[in-house]
C-alpha cells in the first residue's frame, strides 16, 4: 500500500543531510537509494547490516531486504547466501514519470529539465528478473516494485554529437511515489497477466495487452513461465502460444 506521507518524510531525511554535507551527489550513497531505505526501514539503527561476506540494506523483523536499482548482476552473490538464512525482499525502485537535466561536466552548467516521453511500469522488471531466474522460485525470495516520479541528472559525456547518446547518470533524485506492487507468490505475478487476453494468446497478443513493446513481451512471458503463471499449448510460428496456468481445471 503506497504511503506518501513515510515517502515524504523519507524524501525529507535524505535532503536535509544532503544539505548538510552540500548538496547531491555528497552521500556515500545515491539520494534515490537512501530515500527508499528511509522509507522502507526509518530506524537507521537496522540500515547496513553485515551478515557473513556481505553487509545488507536493511535487516528487520521481516527478514533481508536489498534495494536495488541498478543491473540485477550484482545480487546474485547476496541472494545466494541470504536466502539460505532468512527471507530476502529485493526492491525494485523504476521511474514511472523521468524529468531530465543534462549537466555539462566541464563548466557544471544545468540544462532546463524536460519531461521524458517514456513512461515506466511494473513490466520493466522482468529484464532484470531474467538475470537472478535460479532464485524466482525459492521460498524465501520476495520482490517489491515502486513506480517513482524522479528528476533524473546526466553528465553531456556521450560519443554523439549531442553528447547525450553514451552518457553517464550523475543522480537520480526522488519527488513522488506513484505505486506499489509486492510479489511474494505464483499467484501475485498473475495480476501482471492482462485480464483482457484471450484464453490462449501469443507473446504479440501480451505484448498488444500490456502495452509494451514484443521483446519486452517475450522475456516477461519466459519468466511468467519458468515460475508457473502460464504454459505454453503450443507453437505460433517461431514463437509459442500461452494459456494461464489452470485455466479451465475444475
Amino acid at each position: 500500500m503506497i504511503n506518501n506521507e513515510d515517502f515524504s518524510f523519507a524524501l525529507q531525511r535524505v535532503r536535509e543531510t544532503e544539505y548538510a554535507q552540500g548538496g547531491i551527489g555528497r552521500l556515500g550513497e545515491k539520494t534515490l537509494h537512501a530515500a527508499l531505505k528511509y522509507y522502507l526501514e526509518p530506524d537507521e539503527s537496522r540500515h547496513e547490516v553485515r551478515l557473513g561476506r556481505y553487509v545488507a540494506d536493511i535487516v528487520n523483523g521481516d527478514g533481508v531486504t536489498e534495494i536495488q536499482t541498478r543491473s540485477f548482476n550484482a545480487l546474485r552473490s547476496k541472494l545466494a547466501a541470504f536466502l539460505e538464512y532468512a527471507p530476502v525482499t529485493v526492491v525494485y525502485p523504476i521511474a514511472r514519470t523521468k524529468w531530465l537535466v543534462w549537466i555539462d561536466p566541464e563548466n557544471g552548467a544545468a540544462t532546463k529539465k524536460r519531461k521524458s516521453p517514456k513512461t515506466g511500469t511494473f513490466y520493466d522488471v522482468f529484464f532484470e528478473l531474467y538475470k537472478i531466474k535460479p532464485f524466482l522460485k525459492n521460498e524465501n525470495f520476495r520482490l517489491k516494485l515502486l513506480l517513482i516520479d524522479l528528476v533524473e541528472y546526466r553528465n553531456l559525456n556521450g560519443w554523439s554529437s549531442d553528447r547525450k547518446k553514451g552518457s553517464s547518470r550523475y543522480e537520480r533524485i526522488p519527488e513522488a511515489l506513484a505505486g506499489e506492487l509486492e510479489l511474494s507468490s505464483s499467484g501475485d505475478y498473475r495480476s501482471l497477466v492482462p485480464g483482457t487476453l484471450a484464453a490462449e494468446f501469443t507473446s504479440a497478443d501480451f505484448s498488444k495487452a500490456a502495452k509494451i513493446s514484443r521483446s519486452s513481451a517475450q522475456t516477461a512471458l519466459h519468466i511468467l513461465h519458468e515460475i508457473g503463471v502460464v504454459v505454453r499449448v503450443g507453437r505460433n510460428g517461431r514463437g509459442y502460444r500461452y494459456q494461464r496456468n489452470g485455466f479451465g481445471s475444475a
